[in-house]
């Protein structure tokens, strides 16, 4: 899957980035961070993605409940730092990339797909589509 832009990622781009996923989600769990914007949120590391050269990592989030998720995403920025020694503990990289963090919205994006999807008009085009399949 590609979201921003280049070509498809390298399965080693996909490796890392799961295994990275993993650490901050085990690092966030933890609750130790002291931003006024993180304290009592709970996130979800839906995705991190990695450049070509493993160097830079967007890590997708949402917070639970998708409130506030513009500050909370400017929270973990301000937080890159710590948060990168933090997962530089938890995996065995040569090289623990830079981490930066973007509010997922492929969230909000289905919920607008599903109710177009169950607009009145739609809902009765797609009705009369399966019937006439059958």
């Amino acid at each position: 899957m590609t979201r921003a832009r280049g070509g498809p990622r390298t399965q080693r781009q996909s490796r890392v980035g799961e295994v990275l996923r993993h650490a901050l989600a085990e690092v966030l769990s933890r609750g130790d961070l002291r931003d006024p914007a993180l304290v009592g949120v709970s996130v979800t590391v839906t995705e991190v993605e990695l450049g070509p050269d493993l160097k830079n990592a967007t890590a997708w989030i949402m917070p639970l409940g998708g409130h506030d998720a513009e500050k909370v995403a400017a929270g973990l920025n301000r937080c890159a730092r710590y948060l990168r020694g933090q997962v530089s503990h938890e995996v065995a990289l040569r090289y623990t990339p830079q981490l930066r963090f973007s509010v997922d919205r492929s969230f909000e994006i289905a919920e607008r797909i599903g109710t177009l999807l169950n607009e009145p008009g739609v809902r009765r085009d797609l009705d009369k589509d399966s019937s006439e399949d059958e």
